[in-house]
Parts: C-alpha cells; sequence; structure tokens
C-alpha cells in the first residue's frame, strides 16, 4: 500500500513489465537526468512539477539489478549523485543506488501488535549482537530472547552508512538498510520472524542529522538550515524556506518503514535537535501520519521520542495541546539509579546521586520537573505527573549510556554481582516500560565502544579528536580506543557463551523471573500514577508500593553496599515474598527475611532487594 501523501511516493520503484517509475525533489536545480548504469546504460530527461519534484517513467528495461544515478544540473556545473530516498546503495555510500521490489511474502497476517502498557524491549545492535553481525543471525536467537520474557525487539539504526560498522547514527541514506546487514529483505525476513514468535519491532531512525560521508542530500536541495547546529553539524530544514519538501522526505520515511517493513513503531533519536518553530511542528505532523496509517492498515504503530529536555508536551494528547507522541525515552531513571550504585558525580550524573531523586522517578519519572539543574547552569524539565507511566521508556544500560563512556564499560564492571540485581529489580519492578540492552540479562562482560569505518582519513581524525573532548566533561583519563580500528568494534560483540554458566546464569535467570512476576502481577502491569507510591526508609532504604485492585505489591530496595535497612511500616494485612535476591538460589549468602510478614521489622540485606505480595 503506498503512502497516503499529497505529492506521491519519492523514489524509485518498479510498476512491473520493464516499467520503472523516478521521482526526487529537487526544488532549485536547473535540469535533472536520470542516468541508468545497469541492466542498460541510458540517460533519461525528467520533468519537474510546481512543488520541486523531477519525475518519469521508463519502460523496457530488462530483467535485473537497475542501477541508477541522478544527473544534476546547476549554476556551478554538473555532478552525478545516488538517489536520496534509495532503498539500496550495494556498492557503498558514494555509489550508484539500485532500484528495490518492496513485494515480500509475508506471513504475519494475524499480527495485531502488543499494546503499549505491556512493552518490555530489548535493544539490539545488528553488527554486534552476533559473530556474523546479521539480520540473519539474530533470528535463531529469538527463541532466546522469547524466554528470557522480552516482547519488543529495539534495532539501532540500519540506514545505510559509510563502510561495513557503525553506531548507525551516520547514516546518510535514510530509505536504503545496510548492505552489510543484508539490506531490505534481511530485515523484513527478520520482522517476519519476530511476529512469527510474538515479538514486535522498534527502529531507531534518524532524522535530526545526517552522517557526514556520502550526504549529498545538499546537492539536491535546502535540506538543512544554516540558521540552526546541532551537535553533529548543520540541522535539518524543519521550518525554513523550502522545508516543506524536506519534512515530506522524512514523512515518507516513517510511513516506508511502518508499512512496507511491517514495524511496530519507531525510535525518534534525539528530537530536541529537531529545530522547528512553525505553527505546525514537524514531530505533530509526524504523529498525524502514523496515526492515519494506523487507521488504515488496522493495528497500533507507535512513536518513541529520545529527547533530553524532560518537556511533557512531546506526549500530551493533541487535544490538550500538545505533539501526540505516543512515549519517551527517561533519562532521569537511569541517571539515579546508575549514580546509586557508582558513586559517579562528573558529567550530567552531578545531578544526581540522592536516593530521593530515584523515590521522584518512580512517582513522576521526571527527577528534574523545572527545578535548577548544576549541570545545566539553569532550570530544568516541567512536570510529568499527569501522563502515566506507560509513556515512559527507562533503562539502567543502553547504547547511548554505556557507549559513550571513555571505555564503554557496561554495569557489569562498575558494581557488584549484588549490584546488577538490585539494579535488575528496580528496572522491571518500575512503574513505567523497562529496556534492557543487549547482553545485559546476563551480565556481559565486552565493552561497548564507539566504532566507525570512515574512507576520509580527515574525517576520522576529527571524529578521534571530538570523542576526547566529549569525555573532558567526565574527568576520565587515559585514551580512548580507536574508533577507526577494527579491534575497537570486535571487541564490542556480545559474548553469548557467558549465559550458559555460573552467575551469568543465574543473573539472566533472575530477569527472567524478574519479567515473568511483572507480566503476571497485576499491580505490576497497572502503570497509572494512583496505583506508586514511593518512600525511603532507615536512611538507605526505598520502599515501592504498587497496587491494582485488591492486590498491592511491596518491594523493598537497600542501595547501600554495607549496611542494611529496617523496613517497619507495614500498613496492615499479611504480606507473602514472592522473591528474595539474597536467597542461595541467586547466588546470595542466604536470607533470614520471613516468608510471611505483618507487624515485624524486616531488615533488608546491604544491596538486597525483596518483594512481598498482598491481596485482600
Amino acid at each position: 500500500m503506498l503512502p497516503r501523501s499529497p505529492v506521491g511516493r519519492i523514489g524509485a520503484y518498479p510498476l512491473g513489465e520493464g516499467r520503472y517509475r523516478f521521482s526526487v525533489w529537487a526544488p532549485l536545480v536547473e535540469r535533472v537526468e536520470l542516468k541508468l548504469t545497469s541492466p542498460v546504460r541510458r540517460l533519461i530527461p525528467l520533468t519537474q512539477d510546481e512543488q520541486g519534484y523531477w519525475q518519469g517513467e521508463v519502460e523496457g528495461i530488462p530483467p535485473g539489478p537497475v542501477d541508477y544515478l541522478y544527473r544534476l544540473h546547476t549554476a556551478a556545473g554538473v555532478v552525478e549523485r545516488p538517489d536520496p530516498a534509495s532503498r539500496c546503495q550495494p556498492y557503498g555510500v558514494h555509489g550508484p543506488s539500485r532500484v528495490v521490489d518492496p513485494h515480500f511474502d509475508w506471513q504475519d497476517q494475524g499480527w495485531k501488535g502488543i499494546p503499549l502498557s505491556q512493552w518490555i524491549l530489548y535493544e539490539l545492535h545488528v553488527g554486534t549482537f552476533t559473530p556474523e553481525g546479521t539480520f540473519a543471525a539474530i533470528i535463531p536467537r529469538l527463541p532466546q530472547l522469547v524466554e528470557l520474557g522480552v516482547n519488543v525487539l529495539e534495532l539501532m539504526p540500519v540506514a545505510q552508512f559509510p563502510g561495513e560498522r557503525n553506531w548507525g547514527y551516520d547514516g546518510v541514506y535514510p530509505y536504503a538498510v545496510q548492505t552489510s546487514y543484508g539490506g531490505a529483505a534481511g530485515l523484513k525476513a527478520l520482522v517476519n520472524a519476530c511476529h512469527q514468535q510474538g515479538l514486535a519491532v522498534v527502529l531507531d531512525v534518524v532524522y535530526n542529522h545526517l552522517g557526514p560521508e556520502g550526504n549529498y542530500l545538499g546537492d539536491f536541495g535546502p535540506y538543512f538550515a544554516d540558521k540552526y547546529r546541532t551537535p553533529w553539524g548543520k540541522a535539518m530544514n524543519f521550518d525554513g524556506p523550502y522545508s516543506d519538501g524536506v519534512r515530506e522526505f522524512f514523512l515518507q520515511n516513517a510511513e516506508y518503514w511502518l508499512e512496507e517493513f511491517h514495524l511496530d513503531g519507531l525510535r525518534l533519536d534525539a528530537v530536541h535537535a529537531i529545530y522547528d518553530f512553525s505553527a505546525y511542528p514537524f514531530l505533530q505532523e509526524l504523529a498525524e501520519r502514523v496515526d492515519a496509517l494506523e487507521a488504515r492498515t488496522g493495528w497500533p504503530r507507535v512513536l518513541v521520542a529520545e529527547s533530553d529536555l524532560n518537556d511533557v508536551r512531546l506526549i500530551t494528547p493533541r487535544k490538550q495541546g500538545g505533539y501526540g507522541l505516543d512515549a519517551q525515552w527517561c533519562d532521569d531513571f537511569h541517571h539515579s539509579v546508575h549514580t546509586l550504585l557508582t558513586g559517579e558525580k562528573t558529567g550530567y550524573y552531578q545531578d544526581f546521586g540522592q536516593l530521593e531523586h530515584l523515590a521522584k522517578a518512580y512517582r513522576e519519572s521526571y527527577v528534574y520537573s523545572g527545578q535548577y539543574s548544576r549541570y545545566r547552569a539553569r532550570r530544568h524539565g516541567n512536570s510529568a505527573v499527569s501522563r502515566p507511566g506507560s509513556q515512559f521508556v527507562i533503562c539502567i544500560q543502553n547504547h547511548d549510556q554505556v557507549g559513550n563512556r571513555m571505555l564503554g564499560e557496561r554495569l557489569s564492571q562498575l558494581t557488584s554481582f549484588a549490584g546488577l540485581k538490585l539494579a535488575a529489580a528496580a528496572l522491571l519492578l518500575a512503574p513505567m516500560l523497562p529496556l534492557l540492552f543487549m547482553g545485559e540479562e546476563y551480565g556481559e562482560v565486552a565493552p561497548f565502544l564507539y566504532f566507525i569505518s570512515h574512507g576520509d582519513p580527515n574525517l576520522v581524525k576529527a571524529v578521534r579528536q571530538g570523542r576526547r573532548r566529549e569525555f573532558s566533561a567526565f574527568a576520565w583519563q587515559g585514551e580512548p580506543p580507536d574508533p577507526q580500528a577494527e579491534e575497537t568494534f570486535l571487541r564490542s560483540k556480545l559474548n553469548w557463551e557467558l549465559k550458559e554458566a555460573g552467575h551469568h546464569q543465574v543473573l539472566w535467570k533472575w530477569y527472567q523471573t524478574l519479567i515473568r512476576l511483572r507480566k503476571t502481577q497485576p499491580a505490576l502491569q497497572h502503570l497509572e500514577r494512583e496505583g506508586v507510591e514511593a518512600e525511603l526508609f532507615s536512611g538507605s532504604g526505598l520502599a515501592l508500593h504498587r497496587r491494582q485492585g485488591s492486590q498491592s505489591l511491596l518491594a523493598l530496595f537497600n542501595f547501600s553496599p554495607d549496611q542494611p535497612a529496617t523496613y517497619t511500616d507495614w500498613r496492615g494485612g499479611s504480606w507473602e515474598k514472592l522473591l528474595d535476591s539474597h536467597e542461595a538460589q541467586w547466588l546470595g549468602p542466604g536470607s533470614s527475611l520471613p516468608a510471611k510478614s505483618q507487624e515485624d521489622p524486616v531488615e533488608v540485606p546491604p544491596y538486597g532487594v525483596v518483594v512481598y505480595g498482598q491481596n485482600r
């Protein structure tokens, strides 16, 4: 089904019987020609419409891969460039584009998605998740993820980037699936397999910038804004002259991923770097276009924003003056847990480190909701208390929080085994949507480092220097690993064999048990604010109360590594112990906590967590 767009579908696509249609936006270019390079060589003039789209249909193309370039005639001369909306770049970011047949033998016709409030996400990087680093290699691992209990796979960006290895945020062809991962067919096969096993799939997309190498958008039109800058260079032009064409490029991109690839949602990278002061913000228009797609396809699609603004307007319904996005990442939870377990106080961590910060994250999601931030040297955020926890994705690790450390250390290298169990429980018992980062579930010890494979030596040098500057705010000592070196990439691959034995296997079972508890306890499935209380006790203890109907659940956390915390406020009734991290089965020293409790004080051991349930 084609995107419902006022300008028709952009890019190149087959019409059948050797006929193809091409459409590219280049409003200020004097003349555009289509240059076919395979299976025949031909130069074809295109016709421009009133909105600046150059279009044409070609007939009589023999069977075989159809490769092409656009020949742009400008005042500065003639250049040949790949298609900005290329669906495939078989020769890399500088070579010709290839037409892709969108047909795929889907076998997920009964799939209707998973309600957002039930999401348990698992973020992975395709290149480092398996030794092979492909979509196909992920499919045999899916049963293990299903057994673990996660139900949403979140893929880091897969848009074509330079070279063979990259996080994905240097992508320069937003419609083309990275060839080294398996291309469009490989991604569709993965989504098809996920849906058949009950897993939803979310894709990370980058609409705030393009990578530096192979970025030819500026040759076609005013895609970039001179008046705004992002940490990665010029901002995209979402609100200036000719911005309608830029917006349409990304609006169709979202529809393309969701409709043609059957994806369940998109994670929108760093929307705080989407600068748009128009009366009709791009993010709002995007939400409306996705709502329309959802209505015509019959199953829900979700937009999740990454933002460091703590601005609830992103997820506030449009009827109430918001943008109407479905959910957002919430870093405040991560920072609260991380500082409590590691004691780190540099960079943005200086704003955190108190147990009350975590308690507020449980109650309101945003820790900073308008108060002064020392890191930002200003007031930060607004209140999210009006929005349910089902609109906030939280984590204790993700690609940014691990990979943007100088040495890429995971939490397994920064705290004890008891600390890992405590952090996992803090995440999976939370009244928000939990996200796991690949390997977290068994305590992966390999770092997740930043890696690239750019072809421009000057660009590689600039990246190395830029990484050093980024780390200065954290006072980390030493030299960061070389992002261009293949060894840096190889060191970041998961060691799957770890999960089969020892404390790694026990941690995996701990995660599985927590997820099962989350799925089976009504109080943990209820993510509305009125069912949540969080209070401190005994200096280092935090009590999290969850309620739904007649069921109550009480999680007692002790964030002291060496002192017990005593809890006494039982509020009547009899409570049954459901989980205890200090029991021997979880490699604890053994627990003296009672199986049932009513009024007696309970002494939670250092870095311990115990969960009690009650039905009235």
